[in-house]
């Protein structure tokens, strides 16, 4: 018997079986999905079969390494104005949760994978990938040679694109891929930031670190947390794009984070009295920000610490008098070696940019302290004289290594001294 049904737009059938024993009928959901395409700017197409939303989207593809945190991927808004590709070959498999997002929303702008788990499986999920995408209206294809896309970007570099799960023909994919105008020179900070100031986590309910649970224990386990210590140390963060999970480690080292939009002025972030200043990672062309660097080149004046994060980094990296440049395919994924010069200890790191600072054009008051030992990059930088040091990478993020983790203890002691 079958019953024919809808499943978003992907068409669905139920196949039901009478069990031999029992004669009850067991239900097996199987689909048929429609197709997909994904074009690229130098002509390239790939067909495949399409997921999540029924839509169409422009943007930078790229690719990530990671094996797992596809839900962080999704919710980074450092990702805004891309279409990712996951190089790890099966996807969505733990399925979909509220507790792990990175930001209110998503904001890739397309998905691509080499296959979609058909099972979601994990005691968290709350949902799968392909209902979380059709929700915020997000489209993804699967079923396409990822490995060839991904050896493309890294020979020709990241590409502009189009992925389409609404019938499009070639030829009209290819045209929008090459009308698309690209990430450099764009601002889309101001698109993903909070539009108005915030006090962080006011009664804790966010921030704890999950504690293991063994035994029989009646709480919901998803519920149990460690201890958080007391917020003693006001400082103000700037959202540029900014990931919940740097927010929640910042609290969890016992900062009160004010966290204000990315255009507010220096004098009016010092209103709040801070202790120091965060400046937080964020998407697009750092080089289009000129009221951004212009907050900070004042904060930097000010002599209070200051600590950045990726975007935050790049931004103080023009702040301190330098400039940034376009990498040839970005670091994305959760295994990048950093050398920290000073210690002279090596940090499995998880990044996710497209642009550096370059080191040549950096005044002599600033030191270049941690180098990405892939492609010799700039991945630290650490003033001589005043209290302020970034890094490009994400110290927040638990890939597996959590190597990098001290550095939000660095910025407590830091402000402590002074």
């Amino acid at each position: 018997m079958r019953i024919e049904g809808a499943a978003g737009f992907s068409r669905a059938f139920f196949v039901i079986i009478l069990d031999r024993v029992s004669l009850r009928p067991s239900i097996t959901r199987v689909f048929t999905f429609m197709k997909a395409i994904l074009a690229l700017e130098d002509g390239t197409i790939y067909h495949g079969q399409a997921f999540g939303a029924r839509a169409t989207a422009c943007g930078e593809v790229c690719f990530n390494t990671s094996m797992t945190g596809y839900q962080e991927i999704l919710t980074d808004p450092s990702y805004k104005g891309q279409i990712v590709t996951m190089t790890y070959p099966l996807i969505g498999n733990y399925g979909i949760n509220r507790q792990d997002v990175e930001s209110w929303q998503p904001h890739v702008a397309g998905f691509v994978v080499r296959e979609l788990s058909p099972v979601v499986s994990n005691w968290r999920a709350e949902q799968s990938l392909a209902e979380y995408l059709e929700q915020n209206g997000i489209p993804g294809i699967q079923g396409i040679d990822t490995r060839s896309l991904t050896k493309k970007l890294r020979v020709r570099g990241a590409l502009n694109g189009v992925i389409s799960t609404e019938n499009l023909s070639d030829a009209e994919a290819l045209e929008r891929a090459k009308a698309w105008p690209g990430l450099a020179g764009v601002d889309y900070v101001k698109e993903v930031t909070h539009k108005k100031p915030f006090l962080w986590d006011e009664r804790d309910e966010q921030s704890a670190s999950f504690n293991l649970v063994r035994g029989n224990v009646v709480a919901d386990a998803r519920q149990v947390r460690d201890p958080l210590p007391p917020a003693d140390i006001p400082i103000v963060a700037y959202d540029f794009g900014m990931k919940y999970n740097i927010l929640r480690r910042l609290r969890q080292r016992g900062f009160q984070v004010q966290v204000v939009p990315a255009n507010t002025p220096a004098a009016d972030a010092l209103k709040y009295k801070p202790a120091g200043i965060f400046l937080s990672n964020g998407p697009g062309d750092p080089a289009a920000l000129g009221y951004a660097v212009q907050a900070v080149s004042d904060l930097v004046k000010t002599g209070m610490p200051i600590f950045g994060i990726c975007l935050g980094h790049q931004i103080l990296g023009q702040a301190f008098g330098g400039r940034t440049f376009k990498l040839k395919f970005g670091h994305r994924g959760a295994n990048q070696p950093v050398k920290d010069l000073e210690t002279g200890k090596v940090e499995i790191t998880s990044q996710n940019h497209g642009f550096a600072v370059d080191a040549s054009s950096l005044p002599g008051d600033v030191s270049v302290n941690r180098l990405n030992l892939n492609d010799q990059t700039v991945e630290g930088l650490r003033h001589k004289t005043k209290p302020i040091y970034c890094v490009q990478y994400h110290p927040e993020a638990s890939p597996g290594p959590h190597d990098s983790s001290p550095l939000f203890d660095e910025f407590r002691k830091l402000i402590e001294r002074h």
